[in-house]
Order: C-alpha cells, then structure tokens, then sequence
C-alpha cells in the first residue's frame, strides 16, 4: 500500500491518509475494551470472554452501542491474535485475553491511550480527549494531549503512516475534533453535507451548539465529583 501525507485540515475522503493496519470496527471495539480495561480495572485483567464481551457492549463511553456476541468477540479476537494485537492468557481455569497494543502498533503509552479512547468513543476534540482519558493516563494539559495527535498525524510512511487525522471544522463548532484512521479512512462526505445544509437553510447553530458543549462539560464535571465523593467508580 502506497502512503501519502496530506495537509492536516483534509476535506476530502479520497485525500484522507491510510494506515497500514485496517480494523474492522468489531476488532477495533474488542480491542480498545481490552486497553480500556487494562488501566481501569486491572485486577480483573487479563479479561475472560464473558467479562470482555460484557465490556464491548457497555452502553455508557460507548459511540457506537453493540450488542456483540460471544461468537463475534471470539471472531475478533483470533484475527487480532493473528496480527500480535492480542494474546491468550491460559494460566487459569478460564482462558484469558489481553492486548499487545502498543509493541504491535509501535506507539508511545500516551499515544495508545488517545488511539484508544477514540476507537471506543469516535471522534473528539484535544480538551474532549484530555477530559476522557483521565482514568487511563493523566494528561499535564490539553496541548500535551494536541502534541501527541500531531506526531500520530505526521507519523511517517516507513512507521506505517498516519494513525489519526484532525476533521474539518463542523459548522458553530469551536474546536476541531480528531479521528483515528485505524479502521480505514474517515468519511467527510456527511459532514460536509451537513454544513452546506446548515448555509441553505439559513439556521444559526453556532450558539445553541456551544451553549449545549458548555452544559455538557458542566455535568461530565459534577458526576466525576460527585463519584470521587461517593466512591463510585465511574463508567
């Protein structure tokens, strides 16, 4: 496969970098839940079938929600061992799975953490990201967060190429949002559909759109409080 780099704002699906290694998003769940689980829930970890299965349809910090079978994780998972992304753990009564993400992929920790999160969340902005990834590494800021996107972004062609892109600006948006390209290139055709009917129809977003990104911010930060309170581990 031919690389190419392209200019980080890419409007087009066709000019949108290509990384080697292709996921489908049922790999790339199964995956990212075994990262997730690693650094969240590490006593539990390495994770049994039933408990990884259980963790790929969680229906919080999920975008898209599944309802994956134990076949389908089963699946996934032999593709992934195939690829050295994934190893079975046999030392207990019950088989067990963990990831070989970053030796496989050729990361830093703090890159496969944001690789990570994207594959279970979808696309999000750097302070998004910063905000998501705190009980998997704690980021010092949010342009540390942005320093390493960029390295994936610019990553060369003789390391395997581009691992994420930053999209295009959605309309009202105040920041951009970041994609990774694990699964194959990201499709802007939707988004660009979306700005020119927000032109032709004359409708302003921008400040209802903001106004809703504040609230949610707003309540993402009281639940974390109120659970570091409580105790209760948050999802």
């Amino acid at each position: 496969m031919t690389l190419t780099h392209t200019p980080h704002d890419t409007t087009s699906p066709e000019s949108t970098p290509k990384p080697t290694l292709i996921l489908s998003p049922l790999e790339a769940r199964v995956l990212a839940t075994l990262m997730e689980k690693a650094r969240t829930v590490p006593d539990s970890y390495p994770l049994s079938l039933n408990a990884l299965t259980l963790g790929c349809n969680q229906k919080t910090t999920r975008e898209p929600v599944m309802n994956l079978s134990d076949a389908e994780v089963l699946e996934a998972l032999a593709s992934l061992k195939e690829r050295n992304l994934v190893r079975e753990n046999s030392g207990s009564r019950v088989t067990r799975f963990e990831h070989n993400f970053q030796r496989g992929i050729g990361v830093p920790e703090q890159s496969a953490v944001l690789l990570g999160v994207l594959m279970l969340r979808g696309p999000q902005t750097a302070a998004e990201l910063r905000l998501n990834t705190e009980r998997w590494y704690k980021f010092a800021d949010v342009s540390s967060v942005e320093g390493f996107l960029e390295e994936l972004q610019d990553r060369s062609i003789e390391k395997g190429g581009a691992l994420v892109v930053k999209l295009a600006k959605a309309p009202g948006a105040r920041e951009q949002r970041w994609a990774q390209l694990l699964c194959g290139p990201v499709d802007m055709a939707p988004m660009a559909a979306l700005r020119s009917l927000d032109r032709d129809s004359g409708v302003d977003t921008g400040e209802r759109i903001e106004r809703l990104e504040a609230e949610v911010a707003a309540l993402r930060e009281t639940v974390q409080r109120l659970c570091a309170e409580l105790g209760v581990e948050m999802h």
